[in-house]
């Protein structure tokens, strides 16, 4: 969870957050697999956004395949996300719970990504 990030997203929903600090791809199941790691660790004591959705379809022809006759069926879903996005937002927990929680859910993306959190005034 290290680097810098070019956008200037803020955290909309909730007090915690994890921006991303790469472009890519962000595949269905890697999003789902973040959010289980996310709502494991905090239990039932915070409220979770997920603030990426998978809306661009991947296609991918079968293996074996001679060129030509068209494109592929869709194989998988993305997000595409670009530096500065926030993915997940979390409410409801302490400070270390909710940076914990968060990089839990970061080992689980293929980018770097970087805790960020509202400040109380």
């Amino acid at each position: 969870m290290k680097g810098k990030a070019k956008g200037g997203s803020k955290i909309a929903f909730g007090q915690y957050g994890l921006m991303a600090l790469e472009p890519d791809w962000i595949t269905s199941q890697q999003i789902e697999s973040a959010r289980v790691a996310l709502t494991r660790f905090i239990k039932k004591g915070g409220k979770l956004w997920v603030r990426i959705f998978p809306d661009k379809p991947v296609s991918k022809k079968p293996a074996e395949t001679r060129m030509g006759k068209g494109k592929g069926a869709p194989d998988h879903w993305v997000a595409v996300v670009k530096p500065g996005r926030i993915m997940f937002e979390l409410e409801g927990v302490n400070l270390e719970t909710g940076k914990r929680a968060m990089t839990l859910a970061a080992h689980k993306l293929p980018i770097l990504t970087k805790f960020v959190y509202r400040k109380e005034d």
